[in-house]
């Protein structure tokens, strides 16, 4: 009985091991399957590399380091940049907007315009050898917009007064804690229409709109890609695939082109957590006590 005992342990540590190896062997069959797909994709050829702008737009790191490593990419030929955005803030705009620019002429980029490009996702696009829109597809909304909460009756309902030392009249242009004056209101006018002033002569500088008639369109409304295509905002009307084939074309490539997209690392839990977060507060512009540049 007692070495019936001592055997049963010893079987079931063995299984445990067992197991164990065969984990961290797929694991590492995994890992090298990988490594070994990077390298393919960074094999001598003519490909496409495609980068995806999909959403808000709340920063410009990931999509500028994307473009820059197609941009050096041997080979890589040209670039499709997949737009399917509203807008977002303005800084990370322009910073992938001067990206686009920096490209363009270094090798062939077009932009793919999906369900909408407006705003600043037409902002980006503009950076861009030809843009490409669906007929149905949303496009413009040029223009900018300000907006942030003033919670002064909510504040006097609770009992809960701010004390506001600043050195200057208009320090605090924005706070949620007091009413707007009419110097608050002079000096964000005349922010938005200097942001707007840099929005239209970015269109003025990438497309042939004569300004009297750029003017009438940038007034924040949005148009269907057929308008756009009409009234110059866009190139060509045509889907993802025909603006892959385009790139082709522009970058030299013989027959059908193929496409590549930087490789994601697999998500842990804490990225997935982090990602949704991001998502989430993307959405609450309009909520929080502070305002934020946006265009849209």
């Amino acid at each position: 009985m007692g070495k019936e005992m001592n055997i049963r342990p010893k079987t079931s540590s063995n299984w445990l091991w067992w197991g164990l190896g065969t984990f961290f062997i797929l694991v590492l069959a995994f890992r090298l399957g990988a490594l070994s797909t990077n390298t393919y994709l960074e094999a001598p050829g003519e490909k496409v590399g495609i980068v995806k702008i999909t959403g808000p737009i709340i920063s410009s790191e990931s999509i500028n380091i994307q473009l820059e490593k197609f941009k050096n990419r041997k080979d890589i030929s040209a670039i499709v940049l997949r737009i399917d955005s509203p807008g977002g803030l303005v800084a990370p705009t322009q910073e992938i907007y001067e990206k686009v620019k920096s490209i363009r002429g270094v090798k062939p980029i077009v932009s793919s315009m999906g369900s909408v490009a407006a705003s600043g996702g037409y902002y980006i696009a503009l950076g861009s050898d030809t843009l490409i829109a669906n007929p149905g597809t949303i496009v413009g909304s040029i223009g900018v917009i300000m907006n942030y909460p003033i919670a002064t009756e909510l504040l006097d309902k609770v009992g809960i007064k701010f004390e506001t030392v600043k050195s200057g009249g208009l320090k605090d242009v924005g706070s949620y804690s007091r009413e707007v004056t009419d110097a608050d209101r002079r000096h964000l006018n005349e922010m938005v229409t200097n942001i707007h002033s840099q929005f239209v002569k970015a269109v003025e500088d990438n497309r042939s709109i004569n300004r009297s008639e750029l003017i009438k369109l940038a007034d924040g409304r949005v148009f269907t890609g057929l308008q756009s295509k009409d009234l110059g905002l866009v190139d060509v009307l045509g889907t993802f695939e025909d603006a892959v084939i385009l790139a082709g074309t522009l970058g030299d490539i013989k027959g059908k082109p193929k496409t590549v997209e930087i490789n994601k690392k697999n998500n842990s839990l804490f990225d997935l957590f982090t990602s949704n977060l991001e998502q989430a507060t993307s959405s609450w512009f309009d909520e929080l006590p502070a305002y934020r540049w946006r265009m849209e």
